[in-house]
């Protein structure tokens, strides 16, 4: 018996553990989605799977609670894949291994999925319960959420009936969120015909590990490294005063994920080794030096590998180098009005290539569409000149706030009430699906909230304990309070 099941609610994490049994990457949709609606029909409550893969599941009002708003509770089912480079884990195949440590659950080397899996598990042990007061319900689930939000894109119009959607996917309790940032995938690809390696060289492979990375937009303000932009300020240094050559390129694997790892492989002349050896080291301790009190310890090292097939033609590679080394990363501009809040930033997520094509991309977010879009142009301006080709596609909307919300009020009040401290109302610098539903169901009611989930997107995803109770019990007096029709 997992540890997790005996913690409380006992509902909510029995429901957890099942789900972490599941493989649900993002793209592997069809043996939860086959879990969800199975889980629906044996509860003998309507359920239904659209064209997309998205689960909805409604459950009538407990007496009494005929005359409220109907809600839909709303979680999405995939999770991110990221595991540490020594950990043996097949995300397609494997179930989550949990841990109870302290105050907090975590995964085994790899991420825990509790983004956004305790949102669907409390959805679950609501429509298990006879005992818990709601209103007429809908548990919604989305597929592909961490992708591209393609659930949320592929609804039908009329597919949900709740006037007040209840968004699961926040990560921090005591936390409302009635906004979000929107965002777009910023691509570059450069084409290219692999060249001799020159005669004399040697290769090694350059590997850069132990970042904490983190997601992409939850996590940009903390400042930690990129591992794409740190391997390309050694690889600059390295062709300019070891004649390096580039073979290859791995940085990076998930385009909301702040990326952990790089690894590059390249030749050098013979006689340039100890050089280079001396720059690795160099780069190291200051890479150290300059993320202390950020990252923990970056580990960059270099080891002599046999002669690769080819090259990157020396064009393409200092194209590439200049145009990476150039690209903005990090928080682009803050909300005025809000300092403390991320308006605008991108992130240089995945840097591949593959022996004929080069690829880069990076996650743009903001909650203001102009912006959006400038961040798009200077990246398409940047990469276009160093003469890639560029694409810029997947935008998704942002969510505009409505300060006058009836939720919104409802539960400021039941938390103050409750609790006895206001919540903070926030707008959240990452992609809610609470953005694009608006744009299906534009009278919608909707707001977010969660428990503490630290480091999603990362094999160091943690949620404390303590935080998904109060969670629990949060939403269990929201549902019995919601407003009259």
């Amino acid at each position: 018996m997992s540890t997790i099941k005996s913690l409380n609610p006992q509902g909510l994490w029995t429901n957890f553990h099942a789900i972490t049994q599941i493989p649900r990457p993002s793209g592997k949709k069809k043996e939860i989605g086959d879990y969800l609606e199975e889980f629906g029909k044996k509860l003998n409550l309507e359920t239904i799977r659209d064209e997309v893969g998205n689960v909805l599941i409604r459950k009538p009002a407990t007496p009494g609670m005929e005359n409220r708003k109907a809600v839909i509770l709303q979680a999405h089912m995939d999770m991110v894949p990221q595991k540490n480079s020594d950990k043996k884990h097949d995300f397609e195949n494997d179930p989550i291994e949990t841990i109870i440590d302290g105050d907090w659950v975590k995964a085994n080397g790899t991420t825990l999925g509790a983004d956004n899996g305790i949102g669907l598990a409390a959805g679950l042990a609501i429509l298990q319960s006879n005992e818990i007061v709601h209103p007429y319900l809908e548990v919604f689930v989305t597929v592909d959420e961490e992708t591209g939000m393609h659930g949320a894109f592929g609804l039908q119009p009329g597919f949900l009936k709740g006037e007040i959607l209840i968004n699961m996917d926040s990560e921090d309790e005591g936390e409302l969120y009635v906004g979000c940032a929107g965002g777009l995938d910023a691509i570059a690809e450069f084409r290219y015909q692999e060249v001799e390696v020159p005669e004399g060289d040697i290769a090694l492979k350059i590997s850069l590990t132990g970042l904490k990375g983190g997601h992409s937009g939850v996590d940009i303000h903390l400042q930690r490294a990129n591992a794409n932009k740190l391997m390309f300020r050694l690889l600059k240094k390295a062709v300019t005063e070891c004649e390096a050559r580039l073979a290859s390129i791995n940085g990076g694997s998930l385009r909301n994920a702040i990326p952990r790892e790089a690894f590059a492989v390249v030749t050098i002349p013979e006689e340039a080794l100890e050089d280079m050896q001396a720059m690795v080291g160099e780069f190291d301790l200051l890479f150290n030096a300059e993320f202390k009190g950020i990252e923990n310890k970056i580990t960059l090292t270099a080891q002599q590998v046999e002669i690769p097939s080819g090259l990157i033609p020396e064009e393409i590679q200092d194209d590439l180098i200049n145009s990476v080394t150039a690209c903005h990363d990090g928080v682009f501009r803050v909300i005025p009005e809000l300092p403390s809040v991320v308006e605008t930033s991108g992130n240089l997520a995945i840097i591949k290539s593959d022996g004929s094509t080069i690829t880069c991309i990076s996650l743009l977010r903001s909650s203001v569409d102009s912006f959006k879009a400038e961040l798009g142009s200077m990246f398409s301006s940047l990469f276009s000149m160093a003469g890639a080709k560029v694409t810029l596609t997947g935008s998704y909307p942002g969510w505009k706030p409505n300060l006058e919300s009836p939720i919104l009020k409802t539960m400021k009040q039941l938390y103050q009430d409750n609790f006895g401290k206001e919540p903070k109302i926030l707008i959240i610098h990452a992609g809610l699906e609470c953005g694009i539903l608006g744009t299906h169901y534009p009278d919608m009611d909707m707001i977010s909230f969660g428990p503490t989930i630290r480091f999603p997107h990362s094999p160091d995803e943690k949620v404390h304990i303590e935080s998904v109770s109060k969670f629990w019990d949060y939403l269990l007096i929201t549902l019995k309070n919601i407003p009259l029709k």
